[in-house]
């Protein structure tokens, strides 16, 4: 009767034991996740990061959002087609008012659910295929280096208080 009672506690111990060790092995990985992805954000202070998002923003960004990112005339009135112009990216725009993480999915994803109206329609593609994730990060970090400090300040709290949809 003793070892009935002993390979009970047993079986009834080792899937306990299974799930402690999935759920510590989950919390690891969920951790190395945000902190790859953290590692990844857009420093304006990081000269090399700044320096290659220039590089690419320049090549695939400034046609439509201009080499001073002053964005195209008239940005927040649609066009005769229905498409919204490409906004600016300098302080006189509504980017700085965007979480980091909002801009790097707009720009990888493009402008559809949840960062923009169902059918919105623009001409802003979906990077993704094209850019890896750490070249748009240094796009954006080329971006946010040419705001000012009062800009870069709010920010601070709108990406500490950002919650997503």
């Amino acid at each position: 009767m003793a070892t009935n009672n002993k390979q009970t506690k047993t079986s009834f111990c080792y899937p306990i034991i299974r799930v402690v060790v999935l759920f510590i092995v989950m919390g690891f990985s969920t951790s190395l996740a945000l902190a790859s992805e953290s590692s990844l954000r857009a420093d304006p202070a990081n000269s090399q990061q700044v320096e290659r998002g220039k590089k690419i923003y320049m090549r695939f960004c400034s046609l439509c959002h201009g080499r001073k990112l002053q964005g195209q005339p008239q940005w927040h009135l649609p066009n005769s087609d229905g498409k919204m112009p490409a906004p600016p990216h300098d302080e006189t725009g509504h980017t700085w008012h965007h979480a980091d993480i909002v801009l790097f999915n707009i720009t990888k994803y493009g402008l559809v659910p949840p960062h923009a109206p169902e059918g919105y329609q623009s001409d802003m593609p979906a990077w993704g295929e094209t850019l890896k994730d750490e070249d748009i990060w240094a796009v954006l970090a080329f971006i946010k280096s040419r705001w000012p400090k009062e800009n870069l300040e709010f920010r601070k709290k709108i990406n500490k208080d950002y919650k997503p949809f």
